[in-house]
């Protein structure tokens, strides 16, 4: 069972990663969507995943493929073994839906914010409000617990669940706007969460915006 995998970041693609773990010895990882940005700088440098086993369903339930996901944090890890837990989510579903850090969908959870649960990928209303009642009782060690930097994100700001709230609700305002100005709204996510993450954190919509543009020309 390998439970953590320290290597060369070697590729990257919208899924997947390729990392390196000794000479020869290239490993194919399932990522969550929002790991997948903050690991694009990272190509050619090494990397620390925490990692879970699964088995893949082919041909309606004829085949399974097994699988290993990988994971910046063992919190991060822990929360998607939690989240595949809701009913309809499986683990590609799982991996497609979580656009957003673990601290920002644990408060949306704590808070029933609906409409910001219904940004990700293939949750629409009803599966949104299914993840809301189903891990509402369930997410308080991701809300307690400070996010601390991992190695695959040495600048990572710790922050307080009201801090986090208030970026939580001006990242969502900003991708509401990305979207209304043409952009895909899962890129558009992406984009939000790498430049809040970042050393100088936007303090307006338009802040924001212009610094997802610098991004996207870079």
């Amino acid at each position: 069972m390998i439970a953590r995998i320290t290597g060369q970041l070697v590729d990257l693609q919208d899924d997947t990663a390729l990392v390196e773990a000794s000479p020869g010895m290239v490993h194919e990882l399932m990522l969550p969507a929002y790991a997948t940005h903050r690991l694009a700088p990272s190509i050619g440098q090494a990397v620390t995943l925490h990692t879970l086993h699964y088995l893949e369903s082919q041909n309606q339930g004829a085949t399974f493929l097994p699988r290993l996901a990988g994971f910046l944090t063992p919190a991060d890890k822990a929360f998607y073994e939690l989240f595949v837990t809701v009913k309809g989510i499986g683990h590609r579903r799982a991996l497609r839906a979580l656009v957003l850090p673990v601290d920002q969908i644990a408060l949306a959870i704590a808070d029933r914010d609906i409409k910001l649960l219904q940004t990700m990928p293939e949750v629409g209303k009803k599966t949104a409000e299914t993840i809301a009642l189903t891990l509402r009782d369930k997410i308080e060690p991701f809300l307690s617990a400070p996010r601390t930097a991992s190695p695959n994100d040495p600048d990572l700001a710790v922050i307080s669940s009201s801090a986090a709230s208030t970026s939580g609700g001006l990242a969502r305002s900003a991708v509401e706007a990305l979207v209304a100005l043409g952009e895909d709204r899962a890129r558009a996510l992406g984009w939000v969460d790498q430049v809040m993450q970042s050393e100088e954190r936007p303090e307006t919509i338009e802040e924001i915006i212009a610094a997802v543009y610098r991004l996207k020309a870079a």
